[in-house]
């Protein structure tokens, strides 16, 4: 017999959620309305698995909803929920038993947060650098032992990226792919950002010093 405790309600959404992450949801949808009602008074988890190109990923990650912020009189509601831990689905349940919303029988999987200083402190340099092109200002870690989940929304991957980024256990690998991806991007950026000066510049008067030859 399966153990119960290895079933998730399950909150397909199009997106990626990193452990770590504080993610802020409407909810409006029954069958949703419902999951959260009951997680919310259980003190239970939840899942998220990323709904991609029409298919829902095996690999999710766990939340638990820290506080219903606002109910509306139609039962829509604003939540605050905390994700912690990833799972990855062995089958769907289409209906929970007596419930209007899905579950997922799960193994929770491990994965490792034990970050290289070295190498995050060139990822933050390079984070400023992208972030001073686009003109951004964000909080960064000022603490280097940071896990790459914690930034992980931050460097530009696509929804694609972001799932591979999650499915990666090995922090060492998550950190050489989030370096590699900002190494290769920066330039890019950089380079458009000069287009756009170039641009603005056209029909202006410009004070230009010549090459002395």
């Amino acid at each position: 017999m399966t153990d119960p405790k290895n079933y998730l309600p399950i909150f397909p959404l199009n997106l990626v959620v990193f452990p770590t992450e504080d993610l802020n949801l409407h909810i409006f949808e029954p069958r949703y309305k419902q999951l959260i009602a009951d997680c919310f008074e259980q003190d239970l988890p939840f899942g998220i698995p990323p709904y991609i190109n029409d298919k829902i990923k095996s690999i999710g990650t766990q939340l638990k909803v820290v506080s219903i912020e606002k109910k509306y009189p139609d039962g829509k509601m604003d939540i605050k929920t905390k994700a912690f831990g990833l799972f990855q689905i062995i089958n769907i349940d289409e209906r929970a038993p007596g419930k209007l919303y899905s579950r997922a029988e799960v193994k929770y999987l491990d994965y490792d947060e034990i970050a290289n200083p070295d190498i995050n402190r060139n990822i933050l340099s390079l984070l400023k650098r992208l972030f001073e092109c686009l003109n951004l200002k964000r909080k960064l870690p000022e603490d280097l032992s940071f896990s790459s989940y914690a930034i992980a929304k931050l460097v530009g991957f696509s929804l694609e990226q972001e799932f591979e980024f999650l499915r990666t256990p090995e922090e060492h690998i998550r950190q050489t792919i989030m370096l590699r991806h900002l190494e290769q991007m920066i330039p890019a950026v950089e380079n458009m950002e000069k287009i756009r000066k170039q641009a603005q510049m056209n029909g202006h008067f410009r004070d230009i010093i010549p090459p002395n030859v």
